[in-house]
C-alpha cells in the first residue's frame, strides 16, 4: 500500500493492515481497496455523529483519531443506513455495496475473533447486496482470429503475443504484465504465474504460445532496459504498463467493431475459459486450475452453456425418441 494511505490510518486500522498483508497474503492492490473501504465507512460514521462535520465534504474528513470505543458504538442499523447512503449518495452499484460490506465484514471479525476487542461483533449478521449474475460477455472463435489478424505496427511481434497468452491461458491483466522471462520454462514448456494474493501457479504453454512468445523475443528490446527481467516491454524500454496493455488491447478490438460495446481485457479472460469449456470440453476443475480460481463456484460463470449444447443435451436423454401417448398405454394395457 502507498504510505500516502497509511499516513492517515489510526493503529487499530493498521493492525488489520498488516494482518492482510502478512498473515492471509493479500495482494496490495486488494489491501488498499480494504483500506479506502474502511477509510469511507468511518468519515460517514464522524460525519452523522459529529454535528460539526455535517457540511464539510467526505473526503475532507481525518480518520487518524478512529479508536475502539468509535468502533464499539457501531450498530447493525448504521451499517445499514451507511449501504444506503452509497446508494443515494455515492450512486454505489451492488457489486461495489457488496465489497465494502465484504471489508466491514473481515474487519470486525479480525476485532472480535482475533484480536478479542469486541465481546460479540455487531454486524455479524450483515447481509450483502444481492448480485444479478449475467453471463460474461466473451469473443467467438471467428472473433478470435479475426482480432489475432488485426495486429499490426511498430510493435506487432509484442500485441500479437500478448493477445495469445490472454486468448490461449485466460490469464489476468495483472499476471500478464508481471511475467518475466525467467518464468517461462522451457524444459517443461509451462509459464509461472502470479495471481491474486500472490498465489504461484504455473500453466502450460501451447504450440501457439510458444511459436508467439518465440517471435517475439527476436525482437525484444535488449539494450538501456529499466528492468531486464520483465518480459513485455513498453516503448520507454520499461516493464510494460496495465494501462498500455488496456490501450492496445482496445485499439484492435475497435478494428474489429467490438469497441464500446462492454469488451475489454478481462473479457479475452472470459474468452480463453468458454472456448476451452464449451470447444475444448475441459474438464470444469482443470478450468479452476488454469484460471487460478480459489473455489468451483467462481469458474462456474465462465462454463455458461450455449443454447445449442442444451439442445444437445436434451436430444441425448434416453426418453428423448419416446413417442408414445400415455392414451394409447393405457389402451394396450387393457386389451390385455
Amino acid at each position: 500500500m502507498k504510505q500516502k494511505y497509511m499516513d492517515e490510518a489510526p493503529e487499530i486500522i493498521r493492525q488489520f493492515i498488516g494482518y492482510l498483508q502478512t498473515i492471509k497474503g493479500k495482494s496490495p492492490k486488494t489491501v488498499e481497496e480494504y483500506y479506502l473501504d474502511l477509510r469511507t465507512f468511518f468519515r460517514y460514521l464522524k460525519q452523522r455523529k459529529d454535528p460539526k462535520l455535517a457540511d464539510k465534504p467526505l473526503s475532507e474528513i481525518s480518520i487518524s483519531d478512529v479508536n475502539l470505543d468509535l468502533i464499539k458504538s457501531v450498530t447493525l442499523t448504521q451499517v445499514y443506513e451507511y449501504m444506503n447512503y452509497l446508494t443515494e449518495v455515492r450512486k454505489n452499484g451492488p457489486s461495489a455495496r457488496s465489497r465494502k460490506c465484504c471489508s466491514l465484514r473481515a474487519f470486525f471479525n479480525f476485532l472480535t475473533n482475533k484480536l478479542h476487542l469486541l465481546e460479540q461483533n455487531p454486524i455479524r449478521e450483515l447481509e450483502s447486496p444481492k448480485i444479478k449474475k449475467s453471463l460474461p460477455k466473451y469473443l467467438t472463435l471467428d472473433q478470435s482470429i479475426n482480432l489475432l489478424k488485426q495486429v499490426d505496427g511498430p510493435y506487432k511481434e509484442r500485441d500479437y503475443c500478448i493477445l495469445m497468452l490472454f486468448l490461449n491461458c485466460g490469464m489476468r491483466l495483472s499476471e500478464l504484465v508481471s511475467i518475466n522471462i525467467n518464468d517461462i520454462r522451457r524444459g517443461t514448456n509451462t509459464l509461472r504465474l502470479i495471481g491474486k494474493g500472490n498465489k504461484e501457479r504455473v500453466i502450460y504453454l501451447n504450440k501457439a504460445c510458444l511459436y508467439a512468445i518465440d517471435n517475439y523475443l527476436k525482437v525484444r528490446p535488449k539494450d538501456h532496459l529499466k528492468d531486464r527481467y520483465a518480459l513485455f516491454i513498453s516503448k520507454q524500454h520499461k516493464r510494460i504498463s496495465p494501462k498500455t496493455v488496456q490501450h492496445l488491447v482496445k485499439k484492435y478490438l475497435a478494428d474489429i467493431d467490438l469497441d464500446g460495446t462492454g469488451y475489454s481485457v478481462h473479457k479475452l479472460r472470459h474468452t480463453a475459459a468458454t472456448l476451452m469449456y464449451q470447444q475444448g470440453n475441459v474438464d470444469i476443475r482443470v478450468l479452476k486450475e488454469i484460471l487460478g480460481h480459489e473455489n468451483l463456484g467462481t469458474t462456474e460463470i465462465y462454463t455458461h452453456l450455449s443454447n445449442s449444447q442444451m439442445e444437445k443435451a436434451a436430444d441425448a436423454n434416453p426418453l428423448s425418441h419416446m413417442l408414445l401417448h400415455p392414451t394409447n398405454q393405457k389402451d394396450n394395457k387393457a386389451q390385455k
